[in-house]
């Protein structure tokens, strides 16, 4: 117990009247409030918080940190245009002064933003400094996020929902920079905005003798399903006969506006069309397909092996995280991951117990996995899933070794206690047990290095998540010999796996599912199917990927003597509209739909894709034109951007302008032209980085590319089908092509003669297919590892 000091000890003294009980009676280290409570997911608005100074006061030289976290994609602050969006302002007010107290005497407050001017988790940080001067106990400093008094348009909220979001004031009172925790955050909660799109999830392949669920969702602007509208319609299934089918279905009057329809039972083979609608909504209605077909006993699941929740990074809690992707996501299978350095012990065994109370046989399988967050120095990210019943090796392995790679969470003092580091002791955990783990290296914020490698280990690798696509990850490990399968998911920290959606900021890219191909869907099959590579890679979509050598599936290892062909299997929704055959890292096989089905005399495209680079900050960020002289343009449509924030206008007559980032995905602009051997065609554009340090309005340039120009005739590209500029960078590059008018198809199916290839003989070749659709989802198969002769 600390004894309290009693004034009237001191004896005679001089001080201001009645000073020394006001300040006693703050809070020492202030107090933060704000007038909201609950914010739209996506809004624009002022938001004001004001911290009235503790009795601790401030010194010259003080300053403060309004801090969130980082993984929110509100729209970054920015201080040096008062007009402009997102201007964030502070304002000093004093207090009122006691008989013989003397005014603060600061001259005025700076401000700055740094997306990492905090610890983990609270990063993003809105900076404030104490300049010329000191601030009394009682004094306030009103902070403007989106000060609209200069005419500006406000501040855009985070884009995703979140119960409990958290402003964190950390002060430095002595101006020694180490910081203080003010007690009592400004906490909200960020809800769905208005009904914008109807969903509706399907499985893409199912066998005759079987039935399944469809699940109808309703979902805002940015993709966040809305919660109690319990909205009724009906949901049609229309045959390839032209027979029809209709099931009413009811969104739930309380929690996620969904509803599943259960038991849904189809006969006659073929191609079915879904259709759901809201009763009196037109507007508001959506599709799906699903194929009837006899199958041969592997039937695809689709699995998100990479979610996480707040026990570390993640948005709201394990419980919130795994019903979403069990009953909104409509996901078969899904892996909870928590860093391994961040979740405390208790967190992780209430997590593993709620795992296993949810997994159910035939329904919904789960499984507890942590994801090693080691620098990409010592091996870099690796998830691992623990595919068996019982407790997991963590955070101990069998020999009471500690396998987080470090300990730290925000609630460590002292220094990082490593544990399994590098990479290598990782393995060493695992290596005794390899059927009962599944380890998948990952390229997030700290990429996977490919100089390791454990075969039994590691199974899969992660092809795409909402970090980004990765082709040359899994072509990479490939060409270096790994027989490893591919896997996409989506490293959800934002609460809505199995495919979410994407968000504006690191997290820009659509997130991932893996289509797993199991005999049993039981823990035990998915599982084993995993290991096997019996696996596709989706970026989220419902489409269907299939590679076969004979009675070999994707993911074995076969020998040819030749004369079977590869033959490989894709359903999709939006139309397929190339396929390549890759052999590692190189493209030894090719089919253009648009040049097949005949290419347009009117229809071109404009593509953008890639990312500036391989690691964390890895988006490119393009501004840019579309010319169009000596012929009208007639219409215009985009395709693969992800978010209202990416968009493309007519900016006059001649001129489209566009707005868009890419993580290694694809974005089109099609046009409508109305003579394109009339034309004359330039795409100019300026690709720039994601602002880590700096003015928001200033980003960085991409240094190796910052200004790109292509400029074609209409005459040259009625030649030349496409004029393609591959830009530095992690498969970076604009396009200007022909499309075809002709619908693609949604079912592809044909054959590869290996004879063709020219493959060597006696020699292992890992093969695998990637296709694309027209809306520029894509697809890949694991390998087929195939020794010819």
């Amino acid at each position: 117990m600390t004894l309290a000091f009693n004034p009237a000890d001191a004896g005679d003294y001089i001080a201001p009247v009645g000073l020394y009980a006001r300040n006693k009676s703050l809070p020492f280290l202030g107090r933060v409030q704000c007038e909201r409570s609950q914010l739209v997911a996506g809004e624009w608005t002022e938001l004001t918080l004001v911290y009235e100074v503790g009795g601790s006061g401030l010194a010259d030289g003080a300053w403060l940190k309004l801090a969130f976290k980082f993984y929110s994609d509100w729209a970054l602050f920015q201080t040096s245009d008062p007009r402009g969006a997102d201007f964030v302002s502070a304002e000093y007010q004093a207090g009122p002064l006691v008989p013989g107290q003397s005014p603060a005497t600061v001259q005025h407050l700076k401000v700055r933003f740094d997306q990492k001017g905090h610890e983990r988790p609270f990063q993003k940080a809105v900076l404030i400094d104490i300049v010329d001067g000191y601030l009394n106990p009682g004094d306030r400093i009103v902070i403007r996020l989106g000060d609209r008094r200069h005419g500006g348009q406000g501040t855009r909220v985070q884009s995703f929902v979140e119960a409990g979001f958290r402003f964190r004031m950390f002060i430095d009172p002595l101006g020694s920079s180490k910081f203080a925790e003010v007690p009592g955050d400004c906490v909200f909660d960020i809800v769905p905005g208005p009904p914008a799109h109807l969903g509706l999830i399907a499985p893409r392949l199912i066998g005759t003798e079987e039935s399944f669920d469809a699940v109808v969702r309703l979902d805002d602007a940015w993709g966040n399903t809305c919660r109690e509208l319990p909205r009724a319609g009906t949901l049609k299934l229309l045959g390839p006969d032209g027979s029809q089918q209709e099931q009413h279905f009811a969104l739930a009057d309380q929690g996620w506006a969904v509803a599943r329809v259960a038991g849904l039972s189809l006969a006659q083979p073929g191609e079915w069309r879904l259709e759901a609608a809201l009763d009196g909504t037109p507007g508001l209605s959506t599709r799906a397909f699903v194929n009837i077909a006899q199958r041969d006993g592997l039937r695809p699941l689709y699995a998100d092996l990479h979610v996480h929740s707040d026990d570390t990074i993640g948005t709201n809690d394990t419980l919130y995280n795994l019903s979403y992707g069990r009953d909104v996501a409509g996901l078969d299978v899904l892996g909870y991951t928590a860093n391994d350095f961040n979740i405390t012990e208790k967190r992780w065994d209430a997590a593993v117990e709620l795992i296993h109370s949810l997994n159910e046989s035939g329904r919904f399988v789960c499984y507890p996995g942590t994801e090693w967050c080691g620098n990409s120095a010592a091996g870099g990210d690796r998830n691992v899933v623990f595919l068996g019943h019982g407790k997991p090796r963590f955070p101990f392995d069998a020999q009471g070794r500690l396998v987080r790679s470090f300990e730290w969470n925000e609630h460590t003092a002292g220094t990082l206690k490593p544990g399994a580091w590098p990479v290598d002791e990782l393995y060493a955990a695992y290596a005794d047990d390899p059927d009962g783990h599944l380890m998948i290296p990952h390229v997030g914020g700290r990429r996977c290095n490919l100089d390791w490698h454990h075969p039994q280990l590691e199974r899969l690798v992660e092809v795409g998540s909402a970090w980004g696509q990765f082709h040359w990850v899994y072509a990479e490990a490939l060409e270096r010999g790994y027989r490893v399968g591919a896997a996409a998911n989506s490293d959800e920290h934002q609460g809505r796996c199995g495919g979410g959606v994407p968000a504006t900021a690191v997290f820009g890219s659509r997130g991932g599912m893996t289509g797993v191909l199991a005999e049993r869907f039981d823990r035990d099959g998915v599982g084993q199917a995993l290991r096997a590579r019996r696996t596709f890679a989706t970026i989220g979509e419902r489409s269907y990927a299939a590679l076969q050598l004979g009675a070999h599936w994707m993911g074995e290892v076969c020998r040819s003597a030749g004369g079977q062909p590869l033959r490989y299997h894709l359903l999709g929704d939006a139309g397929w509209e190339s396929v390549q055959l890759f052999r590692g890292e190189n493209a030894v096989w090719e089919r253009n739909l648009h040049q097949e089905l005949g290419f347009s005399l009117q229809r071109i495209r404009i593509r953008l894709g890639g990312a500036r680079i391989k690691d964390r900050y890895r988006a490119a960020c393009w501004r840019g034109t579309v010319e169009v002289k000596g012929t009208p343009i007639g219409g215009f449509e985009s395709f693969g951007f992800d978010n209202p924030e990416q968009t493309c206008w007519r900016e006059n007559t001649t001129t489209l302008a566009f707005r868009t980032a890419t993580h290694g995905d694809t974005d089109s602009i099609e046009l409508t032209l109305v003579a394109l051997v009339n034309a004359e065609i330039t795409v100019r554009a300026q690709i720039h980085g994601y602002v880590k340090v700096g003015d928001p309005l200033d980003p960085p340039a991409h240094p190796y590319a910052p200004d790109v120009e292509l400029k074609i005739s209409g005459r040259d590209l009625l030649e030349q089908h496409a004029l393609v500029r591959e830009l530095p960078g992690a498969e970076l590059r604009v396009s200007i092509e022909r499309i075809t008018e002709q619908p693609l198809p949604r079912d592809l199916q044909g054959e590869i003669d290996l004879a063709s290839l020219a493959l060597d003989a006696d020699r292992e070749h890992p093969l695998f297919i990637t296709a694309r659709q027209r809306d520029q989802s894509r697809v890949w198969t694991s390998a087929l590892f195939v020794r010819l002769g």
